[in-house]
């Protein structure tokens, strides 16, 4: 019998162990630990090429090859820990084999036969280490402290609090065990199709096979809503887009996310507070933020600067602006938008209604915006036929006379193309748009685009509606597979999976640490102007309430609006048949 015969039966006869969680203590971060960990890989380096007679030490280097990998979300096999050892194979095994015994090392089968399998370190080997890193870091504070610094201020001959990048998502301590693998329901659209491209690697962070089913915006509402109906689900997550959070929580098609996890385990307060606030229902989460992509006003800084045009905060300036850059003759035009009829431009009014101060529906104000914490409560009254809603009308009967001329059938995309061919000088967008000119290396707006809140009308204030999709668990989830459901949500919406998402084209992000991490801001502006918008309580969600006829209300004003911008009917007339269309809906409660 070969040595990693016995190294494979050894490790095997372990399987059936109950492991204890693999976790470090929170006074630890993960950059904390790597950086210790590359701090020690160096000196060992350095102490092994001062002298000429050395002996290598196989237990460290495969201690840390383990952590390092562990950190990182990184494969380890038997094959690579014995050529990180530094030492013939053979005794590489018999020490992985000492390691194991010891109980530093546990296995993961990476097939149904075993045969295959990956390696980690053990809970007891991740303590050792979190309190090795961090003596070290307490000596080498203790010892190279700069005179008259603080010792947290220099670490290691640099600036500790310089500011932490996020690592890479971790392995999860225990794979997840769901006959079949995880299967969730996506929207086909920039983000989820970079979570279907890093499909492999996220696999390996859970341990089991993904599938993911991908759909347009309404053909993943009836989806989801038909999913519901089923005995059992057929996905264990699924995504919403924000306005429908009252609509599935109300019909049941969404499980409270309070009865399988602890909340506390996504770090709330780290979500952009929009975002967050726009998943719950009745006071109760019902999804965790998987994008939060505020819509926000796209111009030409270039442009702007040769006019000696200062850039548009308001619905004035934005008319002003795309009257002097609107050139037909020359294939130019001022401003693009979403004016397809229905779902597009339906989105577009309420949120044009929310630049002039007007909600679609009678929300209390309160500081900042409109109180949405009673919409659960109904007895809600349509807000279409205010002075308000005429203004936002009359806005985007302007905006015609100076878009292309195709503006009637623009919806998502067809808006940010023109702008990223240079075709108009200024757009309304998503920041998840935003990669098809900012990676586009021929594109003219790359480098030259400037990034603003909503500019606002009469009564109203620059916002930034918030816009994206949420992750959440179906009510009708097999029992036996909710615990795994709600370890892979966790596990999806995590700062190192946002991270990982925005290094791999996404340009949206749900929370405030991953706008903070200096890898990313270096990416784009993008990520100043959205956290500066952010700080200045510019994010709201109220433009698209979500109540459970959202979807409804949205349609009619797609429809009626859309008359009016044809010439059919005038802007009061298209009001008032919105109106008296969405009280209906609210009281057959029509979704």
């Amino acid at each position: 019998m070969t040595h990693t015969d016995k190294f494979r039966m050894n490790m095997q006869s372990r399987a059936g162990a109950a492991r204890q969680p693999v976790g470090q203590p929170a006074q630890e971060h993960p950059a904390d630990l790597l950086q210790t960990i590359g701090f020690l890989e160096t000196l060992r380096t350095e102490l092994d090429a001062a002298f000429e007679l050395n002996a290598p030490n196989p237990y460290l280097s495969m201690a840390t090859h383990l952590i390092r990998n562990h950190l990182e979300g990184k494969t380890v096999t038997p094959s690579s820990l014995a050529g990180a050892a530094g030492v013939p194979y053979a005794t590489a095994v018999r020490r992985m084999q000492d390691m194991t015994a010891a109980g530093l090392i546990e296995y993961r089968p990476r097939t149904k036969t075993g045969k295959s399998f990956t390696l980690h370190p053990s809970a007891p080997m991740i303590e050792s280490w979190t309190r090795l890193c961090g003596r070290v870091r307490r000596l080498g504070e203790a010892q190279f402290a700069a005179p008259g610094s603080g010792a947290r201020d220099y670490y290691f001959g640099g600036s500790y609090m310089a500011g932490h990048s996020i690592q890479p998502p971790q392995v999860l301590p225990e794979p997840l065990t769901l006959p079949g693998g995880l299967r969730i329901l996506v929207h086909g659209d920039p983000t989820f199709m970079v979570m279907e491209n890093l499909k492999r690697q996220f696999e390996q962070v859970v341990g089991c096979k993904i599938s993911q089913r991908a759909f347009s915006i309404d053909r993943l509402r009836e989806e989801g809503l038909k999913n519901a109906e089923r005995r059992a689900s057929l996905y264990d997550i699924i995504a919403i887009d924000l306005p429908w959070v009252g609509e599935f929580a109300e019909t049941g098609a969404l499980l409270p996310l309070d009865e399988v996890m602890d909340i506390e385990r996504l770090d709330p307060g780290d979500f952009h507070t929009a975002g967050w606030q726009a998943t719950h229902w009745g006071g109760r989460p019902y999804a965790v933020p998987g994008q939060t992509t505020p819509e926000l006003f796209l111009y030409r800084r270039d442009l702007f600067a040769e006019a000696g045009l200062e850039p548009p905060t308001t619905t004035d300036a934005v008319l002003r602006a795309a009257r002097r850059f609107h050139d037909p003759a020359a294939g130019h035009y001022g401003i693009a938008w979403n004016a397809a009829r229905g779902t597009a431009l339906g989105h577009t009014f309420m949120m044009t209604c929310a630049d002039f101060g007007q909600p679609v529906f009678d929300l209390p104000r309160i500081a900042g915006g409109f109180d949405t914490s009673g919409l659960h409560r109904g007895d809600l009254r349509p807000m279409l036929d205010s002075d308000g809603a005429l203004a936002a009308a009359e806005y985007l009967m302007a905006l015609m006379e100076c878009s292309p001329p195709d503006i009637l059938s623009m919806s998502w995309y067809e808006r940010v193309r023109p702008y990223a061919a240079g075709k108009v000088a200024m757009a309304y967008g998503y920041t998840l748009l935003v990669p098809y000119f900012e990676s586009d290396p021929d594109s003219p707006a790359r480098g030259r685009t400037g990034y603003l809140p909503h500019p606002a009308g009469r009564g109203g204030a620059p916002i930034a509606p918030v816009g994206g999709d949420a992750l959440g668990i179906p009510a009708n989830l097999p029992k036996e597979r909710l615990a795994d459901a709600a370890e892979a949500l966790i596990a999806f919406t995590s700062p190192e999976a946002q991270k990982l998402y925005v290094e791999h084209g996404s340009r949206t992000w749900p929370r405030y640490s991953v706008g903070a991490d200096p890898d990313l801001r270096r990416l784009s502006p993008l990520f100043d102007a959205v956290e500066e918008m952010s700080w200045r309580d510019e994010l709201q969600f109220w433009p698209r309430p979500p109540v459970p006829q959202i979807t409804r209300i949205i349609n009619i004003c797609g429809h009626e609006l859309h008359d009016m911008l044809r010439g059919i009917t005038r802007p009061r007339d298209a009001l008032r048949a919105a109106q008296a269309k969405c009280e209906r809906a609210l009281k057959t409660d029509e979704t």
